[in-house]
């Protein structure tokens, strides 16, 4: 009997920049994300290919970060991007060798030829086609990608069914689009899900939804075909939840502390004969069309990486994130250890950070085996190990990450007791027979919704709600009726919706990380909504658009319009979740 099976779950995603800044927010954000944890992992996962062995990886790629790595415009700046590495790491070895700096011009060379690798495999290997790339790694069964709701949005929150089935509708559109199939999973936005229930806006404000029964996340997706999902390990089996992204952001785990002191904590029970180390079925008191699985994290796989008291990337031999030589912005100092300042980091040494690699890679392919055996000598059953990670993590926060990622994945393969899988890979020979009911909550801190809803983003909820009834009520008027302008204000004003609800808003907020921006680009797009909303209105009063209202909707369009070019608005008519959820 093998002793189980392992699957790295790396869901990649970053919000819609393209047309909407450049630094320190915007596509420079992109940009690093493509050099320095895509295309490295799509070479990483080619190289272990070329060695002829197995692979388990599932990887997500959300809508909004597919439609822009397929722009052409993102492409022509990830070109430029990549040659200022290049041409920046030339200049510093030059600069650092004149000024006697010999280990730091070593480095600076280093850089050179890591980013001039990557400008050779973008153009020259890929052809300037990440999505190309990723396909064709899944033709071959190298990889499983999956799918996630259209701009990221965070569906427990959103007001209406109507806001829910579109989210996700369109993120198993656009993957059709992009990759050729039908997903076969979804990361939810933030591992976030809420069962079926009577529920009721969580805010105060002008115009909200009507408190009533909505239904549960698993519905939508056993109606789009939808076979599984991702959550937190809290979510399966109670207990506390481990948060994700504290480490990096000291603002979250001050706001976990605050609500947490507000309301209490109100955990559940641990039940210990729930395992994250087995999928299950969704219960659902309706009944599903057909089956939806769920999946955990495990626990300690997840926080030899998320750790920042003790996990991987703390490691003081890695590359220092947080330091960088200027201009250019490339890096030369190491972690050196926790609570150095950043004044007295020591100079990286890439030769040692690649000999911290192995061996971390060692210690986690015997902590799963472990894992494995714990489980299995425990439940007289083999079982599953699922490490889910912000693919951005790897390479960009953690730059020997990727390389990581790879020592793991040869170290599994050629370990004859483990079974390298996915996510629909381990469904398709694995029975899955116990079903169980989910609590709402997320992978955030304290397990619920506060990243997103608390007292510095409830703000921004009434104006999604009112966004949404504003929406289906005009969508409602309209949809049967012939009207070519008002259609096209309509589709206008859904996308700048999709826009509005993406959860990186409250992230960002939440987090202090770019709360600016984020607010700036809140309120862009709910303005965008509102004044197409007011056109609309003009055309209903028999007015004609001017000049000036002409404008803004090409400006808007220019800006926005490269994604989801084919909106059906049907997806936001009054009743359409219901009604096509009991079609299903």
């Amino acid at each position: 009997m093998k002793l189980g099976a392992f699957t790295f779950v790396l869901h990649s995603h970053l919000p819609y920049v393209l047309a909407h800044g450049r630094w320190p927010h915007g596509t420079e954000w992109l940009s690093e994300a493509a050099a320095e944890s895509y295309l490295p992992l799509i070479r990483g996962i080619e190289s272990i290919l070329d060695q002829g062995l197995r692979l388990g990886i599932t990887l997500g790629i959300t809508p909004i970060l597919a439609e822009q790595l397929a722009s052409e415009s993102f492409l022509d700046e990830l070109d430029a991007w990549l040659e200022a590495k290049v041409e920046a790491a030339r200049h510093d070895a030059e600069v650092f060798s004149w000024e006697g700096h010999h280990h730091r011009a070593r480095v600076a060379r280093h850089w050179e030829s890591v980013f001039s690798e990557r400008l050779r495999d973008f153009r020259d290997r890929y052809g300037r086609d990440l999505i190309g790339a990723l396909r064709r790694l899944q033709d071959v069964g190298a990889i499983e990608i999956i799918t996630s709701a259209a701009t990221h949005g965070y569906l427990p929150l959103l007001g209406t069914d109507e806001s829910v089935r579109a989210q996700i509708r369109i993120g198993v559109e656009t993957y059709r689009r992009h990759f050729g199939r039908t997903p076969r999973g979804i990361w939810l936005p933030e591992c976030a899900y809420r069962p079926r229930y009577d529920w009721a806006p969580p805010v105060a404000g002008p115009r909200l939804p009507a408190p009533g029964l909505r239904r549960g996340i698993e519905e939508f997706l056993a109606a789009e075909g939808l076979e599984y999902f991702f959550i937190d390990t809290h979510l399966l089996r109670g207990g506390e939840a481990m948060g994700t992204y504290a480490q990096r952001h000291p603002a979250l785990r001050r706001l976990a502390e605050r609500y947490a002191r507000k309301y209490g904590e109100k955990f559940r029970p641990e039940d210990a004969s729930r395992s994250p180390n087995e999928a299950y079925r969704v219960h659902s008191p309706v009944g599903l069309p057909r089956p939806v699985h769920v999946y955990a994290r495990e626990p300690s796989a997840s926080l030899q990486v998320w750790s920042g008291e003790w996990g991987y990337p703390g490691d003081g031999w890695y590359l220092e994130f947080h330091k960088r030589h200027h201009p250019g912005g490339h890096r030369y100092w190491r972690v050196t250890g926790r609570g150095t300042g950043l004044g007295e980091k020591a100079e990286y040494v890439p030769e040692r950070a690649a000999e911290r690699v192995e061996e971390n890679a060692m210690h986690f392919h015997a902590l799963v085996r472990q894992r494995l055996a714990e489980y299995r000598d425990a439940f007289g059953a083999t079982g599953i190990v699922v490490a889910p990670f912000d693919t951005e993590l790897f390479g960009h926060w953690w730059y020997e990450g990727i390389d990581w990622i790879v020592r793991v994945i040869e170290k599994m393969a050629r370990d004859d007791e483990i079974e390298l899988t996915t996510g629909g890979g381990y469904l398709d020979h694995h029975e899955v027979e116990e079903e169980i009911a989910l609590p709402e909550g997320s992978w955030g801190e304290g397990g619920y919704h506060y990243i997103w809803l608390n007292h510095e983003t409830e703000w921004t909820w009434p104006e999604i709600y009112r966004a949404e009834l504003t929406l289906r009520d005009l969508v409602d008027r309209w949809i049967d009726r012939e009207h070519e302008i008002i259609h096209k204000l309509l589709r206008l004003a859904a996308r700048e919706l999709l826009l509005l609800q993406s959860s990186d808003w409250q992230f960002l907020i939440s987090t202090q990380s770019a709360k600016d921006y984020a607010e700036l680009r809140f309120d862009r797009h709910l303005n965008v909504f509102d004044r197409a909303v007011a056109l609309i209105a003009k055309q209903e009063r028999g007015e004609d658009l001017t000049p000036g209202d002409w404008r803004f909707v090409g400006e808007s369009e220019a800006r926005d319009g490269m994604i989801f070019p084919d909106l059906d608005l049907g997806l936001w008519r009054s009743g359409s979740a219901a009604a096509r959820l009991a079609a299903d």
